[in-house]
């Protein structure tokens, strides 16, 4: 039995899924003609209370269509240091929009509106415009931590005083909504534009999608051709959008729930120095000074249990559909067998 808990990415559709992806109605979606692409945008549309919705492959690609509709070349956009559009998007904001990054010192991925204020730079020549501010809810960095929503208020507030654009890197936001109690629709009537995935905690094979209004969004099928994102029938994998939107959220807490659970029992080790507080279904934990990391992570290799380094000395755990009670069990067995 392979314990893969690497990214909550490694999960393979179940048999409804695949039964759902099977089934599914198809038509070339580069003319707007496949009805399951446009069923799914129209749910997604609809749960965050906006006009439009655009499907993409990845949510890299959405998320940097999202900056070039807020940002022209030279601009600045505002992000926190561990943000996934900064660090794991291939310098994509530079590249694909010609723009720079202010990154600010948060904690856990997540800044206040004080922060966002003293990072607009000053209306003169000589100084990069600053256009955008960028949040990730829930932050991977960060592991797993979800935003406390009157501080997200506040933020559009300094947005609206400043005319800067306001987007959410939703990649999990589901995990979020489920963890707080929230909704899509409370997050819609904050933020410009939202992108959200569907091949995380949803357990799709591929995909994320783009919303936003009318205004913003009216370019945004032209950026992903110029990306390179143009599907044909793609219909196959919206099914699956569909399926896990019906079926595959409200079992984000079982997620939560064990990953807390796995928190516990490394909070116990001799070896870790620190687990990162658990709010969702990653844990971000550091090893003593005198533990090897490559040491630790092959001794769990060689238990068949996969895990993931995230730099400067944090190691990742990320709980997901594909990890069973069984798997939980034998986890749990061996963590506590390392003291």
């Amino acid at each position: 039995m392979i314990i893969d808990l690497r990214s909550d990415t490694v999960t393979k559709p179940t048999q409804g899924m695949l039964d759902a992806m099977m089934s599914a109605q198809v038509g070339d979606d580069v003319f707007k003609e496949d009805p399951t692409v446009n069923a799914l945008e129209e749910k997604i549309a609809n749960m965050f209370g906006k006009s439009q919705a655009l499907f993409f492959p990845s949510g890299s690609m959405a998320n940097q269509t999202a900056i070039k509709l807020h940002t022209n070349p030279s601009e600045q956009v505002i992000c926190d240091k561990y943000a996934h559009i900064y660090n794991y998007e291939a310098g994509g904001a530079a590249f694909n929009s010609g723009v720079s990054c202010n990154l600010l010192d948060g904690q856990r991925g997540m800044f206040i509106a004080n922060q966002v204020i003293d990072a607009i730079n000053p209306d003169a020549f000589y100084y990069s415009q600053t256009s955008l501010v960028a949040v990730e809810n829930t932050t991977n960095k960060g592991g797993g931590a979800c935003w406390d929503f009157n501080e997200v208020l506040k933020i559009r507030k300094v947005c609206d005083d400043h005319n800067l654009g306001y987007h959410l890197d939703g990649a999990r936001i589901w995990n979020a909504l489920v963890a707080n109690n929230e909704t899509a629709l409370q997050y819609g009537e904050v933020f410009d534009t939202i992108s959200v995935c569907l091949s995380k905690g949803l357990g799709c094979p591929i995909g994320s999608v783009l919303v936003g209004d009318d205004e913003i969004m009216k370019n945004a099928i032209r950026v992903r051709k110029i990306f390179g994102g143009n599907l044909r029938q793609v219909g196959y994998l919206a099914a699956a959008g569909i399926y896990a939107l019906d079926n595959n959220i409200e079992r984000l807490k079982e997620d939560h729930d064990k990953a807390k659970e796995i928190g516990a029992v490394l909070s116990q080790l001799p070896q870790i120095k620190i687990v990162e507080p658990i709010e969702t279904n990653i844990i971000i934990f550091e090893l003593n000074t005198d533990v090897d990391e490559t040491a630790f992570v092959q001794n769990l290799a060689d238990n068949n249990i996969k895990i993931i380094g995230m730099g400067g000395g944090k190691l990742r755990i990320v709980t997901h559909l594909d990890y069973t009670d069984a798997m939980h069990e034998r986890l749990l067995g061996v963590l506590k067998g390392l003291k």
